[in-house]
């Protein structure tokens, strides 16, 4: 299997990559639908590109998990990757804009696929290394889970911090 895994998080970086390239648009594309509004991009924000990273992987690591369960550290590995993604999302855009000022869109999408692509590399290394990682695999669960709950909430109820809001201009 270890020779296969890089094969499956490629196919994972082009799921995540159409996924979250097609969840940018689909809020608009149905109208503002109230139904998918939790899952899909409704503004610019930093936040909301996030979510474009986040449920693709979600869908993708359900599906994956039924191949990879012989891998203890499977879901450990997988919310490991999923942090690593949503934490380069925003620290790169900021890192970027506080240096150079506002970035073009290219830019803007390049960081989205920078980061699905950190993600994956991380998540065939990780997986090939055959370690341990903790938390559990139930705690990992729980803590992907909490995750998926905030991104709902917080799409309807968005704290007033500036990563929930849209870019001025």
């Amino acid at each position: 299997m270890k020779r296969t895994v890089w094969l499956w998080e490629l196919f994972g970086f082009a799921f995540v990559s159409l996924g979250g390239t097609l969840l940018h648009f689909l809020y608009d594309l149905l109208g503002g639908a109230v139904w998918i509004a939790a899952f899909s991009g409704v503004n610019e924000s930093t936040w909301e590109h996030m979510k474009l990273l986040f449920w693709p992987m979600l869908i993708y690591l359900i599906f994956e998990y039924f191949f990879f369960k012989g891998y203890p550290a499977f879901v450990s590995v997988k919310l490991r990757g999923m942090l690593l993604g949503l934490a380069l999302i925003p620290t790169v855009f900021y890192l970027y804009n506080g240096i150079i000022g506002k970035s073009p869109d290219w830019i803007n999408i390049s960081i989205f696929f920078i980061s699905a692509a950190a993600v994956f590399i991380y998540e065939t290394k990780a997986l090939n290394s055959g370690k341990d990682f903790s938390p559990s695999p139930k705690a990992a669960a729980v803590c992907i889970a909490c995750i998926a709950v905030l991104f709902a909430v917080f799409s309807f109820l968005p704290p007033e911090l500036a990563i929930f809001m849209e870019p001025a201009g």
